[in-house]
């Protein structure tokens, strides 16, 4: 794996592209050569130096749709050493406070839509400087300083702080991961071969930029080879045909659900003859992915990528069905049992492909000696102590191997339930639902048991037109020969929209925090099958828990 120090700058990736008159970025029926992107981008630094004195180290607060502003403030912390933070429009409230105070941002840069979601909050220093991008007075002072712009900024080192992305939240709070200059720019590089994004590629970004997934593995690259970049406010499955056919667009990154969106819209005829070459991404299911390939004619590679940047799993010819694939690169992974350090053994499958030693198995992906490659989380010493130990690098998610070395995702590490007393992974229990021909999306989590350990539930999303068959779902369990006989779940709750983190992750946390305390219809299964779970049900649940001791494990709808 190459060094953040050793890589170049994304910076300078982006400065050479200071001449270049071919169409960079395209948004709303506008469009921009990359030089006149730059020339944005280097408006807004002089704007920067006009509002906080400086530009270098200051940390600038982004909270934007995918607009051009984002693009050419991210161009702009690129260019002089500033450092943006993208801030998650979905957070709000004093939530969204914490993120801008903890990442120390000195001033906000927002929208007209965006406005309202700052008001009254305690914001610190960048209380005072808030710049609304839809406003006459920041277009005035944004032409002002490009006026007055001369020369060039010297860019920015290698190891200078580029970016804070917060993890995507979906299972706790996030934290603000730290991406250096030089590491931006390996991605860019590294990442545009794999994707084969080149000069004449035509890359669709609409996955929101204040998470990394859309700025590594879309706009980076893209910059680095001089694509066109067609940028959508936000991701919409109805206009998503619509703008791959009229761009010619070549290359797709997506996050989650955004496949099972896209497959739930009505077949077209053109479905099949876009000029669509390749959709990457992460957390799609197999059968979405397959699906998603045959209807547009096109590749989806999936991979895994740590958001710390530590760890990369790719698909590797000869990869297992529901495999990862390998790790890139000549880091030595392990899968390490935590709580008594030793490494877990390779998985044995059993017939149907069951994981007959999921205990044995089953343990959390450790980066050896990863440590020095992690840029760090910022001003978080507790959350750095958790991944970083004795120079190895903790991902906090759960995996098993096969002997010879390809690795399964099992769920993050709150994702690891004790059920009857064997342990138990929720991402092995997706994988077999999400082959229900009814079920669009299954979340699998944990809630607790009235007398010991935890019970699985899920949430699942139907296909459009579907509705639950209880008794349909018990034969489908039972004809799966790779369901564990301690997987099956015990609570179904059907939703017509999961909550999310607003990356396209699904927020595990809020589904676990309710429970089966939701306005959505919930089937427990007891001993003849699937059942709806109504208020006399709730009643007794809670009673067993009090009857053993349990009450303030009781989920409730607080």
């Amino acid at each position: 794996m190459t060094s953040a120090v050793a890589a170049p700058a994304f910076g300078a990736l982006l400065a050479a592209r200071a001449d270049d008159q071919q169409t960079g970025l395209v948004f709303d029926g506008a469009a921009w050569t990359w030089a006149e992107v730059v020339a944005e981008c280097r408006a807004r630094v002089a704007l920067l130096e006009e509002v906080c004195g400086s530009a270098a180290g200051v940390h600038v607060g982004v909270l934007l749709d995918n607009v051009p502003d984002f693009v050419f403030w991210l161009g702009a912390a690129s260019l002089s050493g500033a450092v943006v933070v993208g801030l998650n429009t979905t957070r709000r409230g004093e939530a969204l406070a914490h993120d801008v105070r903890h990442a120390d941002c000195a001033m906000v840069v927002t929208e007209q839509r965006h406005l309202p979601l700052l008001a009254g909050l305690d914001l610190g220093p960048a209380g005072e400087r808030v710049l609304d991008v839809d406003s006459p007075d920041y277009r005035t002072a944004l032409a002002s300083a490009r006026a007055s712009r001369t020369g060039v900024v010297p860019l920015p080192a290698p190891d200078a702080t580029l970016l804070l992305l917060f993890s995507s939240g979906s299972t706790g709070v996030p934290k603000a991961v730290i991406c250096s200059q030089g590491r931006l720019g390996s991605l860019a590089v590294a990442l545009g071969e794999r994707m084969e994004i080149g000069r004449e590629s035509v890359t669709y970004l609409c996955m929101p930029l204040f998470h990394g997934n859309a700025i590594m593995t879309n706009l980076a690259p893209a910059a680095h080879a001089g694509a066109r970049v067609v940028m959508a406010r936000r991701f919409s499955a109805s206009r998503w045909l619509r703008d791959v056919t009229d761009h010619g667009v070549t290359y797709w990154n997506y996050v989650g659900r955004a496949l099972a969106y896209v497959l739930a819209t009505d077949p077209t005829p053109q479905d099949a003859h876009t000029s669509l070459r390749l959709a990457y991404g992460t957390e799609a299911s197999a059968a979405d992915a397959d699906r998603f390939a045959r209807r547009f004619g096109c590749r989806v590679m999936e991979g895994y990528g740590a958001s710390e940047g530590v760890l990369r799993i790719n698909l590797v010819p000869g990869t297992p069905p529901g495999s990862l694939g390998r790790p890139v690169g000549d880091r030595v992974v392990d899968i390490v049992d935590e709580e008594t350090g030793r490494v877990c053994d390779p998985a044995v499958f059993g017939p149907g492909g069951v994981l007959l030693n999921p205990d044995q198995a089953i343990g959390q992906m450790v980066v050896r000696d990863g440590g020095s490659a992690f840029e760090g989380y910022y001003a978080n010493p507790a959350a750095m102590a958790d991944r970083v130990r004795d120079g190895d690098f903790w991902t906090g998610d759960l995996a098993y191997r096969t002997a010879d070395g390809y690795f399964f995702f099992a769920g993050r590490t709150d994702d690891w339930l004790r059920v009857d007393s064997e342990n138990v992974a929720v991402a092995p229990i997706e994988r077999v639902l999400h082959r229900h021909p009814d079920v669009s999306l299954a979340i699998v989590y944990g809630v607790p048991d009235p007398r010991t350990g935890d019970q699985i539930m899920v949430t699942v999303e139907l296909r459009p037109g579907r509705s639950f068959d209880p008794d349909g779902w018990l034969r489908f369990l039972d004809a799966q020969p790779d369901l564990g006989t301690k997987w099956a779940p015990r609570f179904v709750r059907v939703t017509a929209e999961l909550p999310n983190t607003g990356n396209g992750k699904v927020a595990r946390s809020v589904l676990r925090k309710e429970g089966w305390h939701c306005a959505d219809p919930v089937w427990v299964r007891k001993a003849g099958g699937y059942v709806p779970l109504d208020a006399a049900g709730r009643e007794r649940l809670t009673n067993e828990f009090a009857e053993h001791g349990r009450t303030e494990r009781l989920v409730s709808p607080s």
